[in-house]
């Protein structure tokens, strides 16, 4: 139940306020007014589809990535492990480093980290552990082990990328302002179709569910922005991409 009212906070409450306030005094000074609404359709709500359109892509390959992530890790257990060269108490090192690194890069995306220093270390653990063990892992292994490990980094960077560069910050900016200012050109316009020989309460139902629609579309826009902290119905579930899960 809790996840079903993320989208309930303090805009939300803001958002309502205003819409009420607003209506109050449209009625209180009888301010009416027949506006065409395209406008309104205009300037909020197509930036607002194109904001859920976009977070919702980078989710999409935000999954693309972590699916790569595991699939690589995942080979390169099994290229270790087939490896007759070396011995049982070494291939389970080399699964704790991979471990390590799964581990590493889901605690990354969940606190929302900038920096990549304990990620690049993780990842380095391999690169050591072949040099510590070169004999056993002829020219070609070799080979084979860094062009993973060249897809291992690819993957990491990519979805590090997605998670911390998000969709224009001006153009949410812009949307929530004009979610802000919507009953003002909103409310008179209802008063007007509505009139005033019916309830009043007809008139604030219609504005107060208009405002709350709009700032709930913001508000899901935002928990996809974060699609990797667990707080939202549509996030990433990341235990499903671990290597030992």
């Amino acid at each position: 139940m809790q996840q079903y009212l993320v989208i309930i906070n303090q805009r939300t409450f803001i958002a309502l306020f205003t819409a009420l306030v607003t209506t109050y005094m449209c009625f209180r000074f009888d301010v009416h007014f027949d506006i065409d609404l395209t406008l309104i359709s205009i300037a909020m709500i197509f930036p607002l589809v194109f904001t859920i359109r976009g977070s919702f892509r980078r989710r999409e390959k935000a999954l693309e990535h972590l699916s790569e992530f595991r699939s690589t890790l995942k080979t390169l257990y099994y290229f270790f492990t087939s490896n007759n060269l070396l011995t049982g108490e070494e291939q389970e090192q080399v699964k704790g480093v991979l471990v390590n690194i799964s581990n590493t890069v889901m605690t990354h995306l969940r606190t929302n980290e900038v920096k990549t220093d304990n990620i690049d270390r993780s990842i380095h653990e391999v690169y050591s552990f072949v040099d510590q063990h070169i004999e056993a892992l002829s020219g070609k292994r070799k080979e084979k082990i860094f062009r993973f490990l060249k897809d291992l980094h690819e993957s990491v960077e990519n979805v590090h990328a997605i998670n911390i560069h998000r969709t224009p910050i001006s153009l949410k900016a812009y949307c929530l302002i004009f979610i802000y200012i919507f009953p003002l050109i909103y409310a008179p316009s209802i008063i007007n179709s509505v009139g005033y020989d019916h309830s009043h309460w007809i008139t604030y139902a219609i504005v107060l569910t208009s405002q709350f629609i709009l700032i709930a579309l913001y508000n899901i826009q935002n928990q996809l922005e974060y699609p990797f902290d667990d707080k939202g119905l549509d996030d990433i579930k990341l235990d499903n991409f671990r290597f030992d899960r």
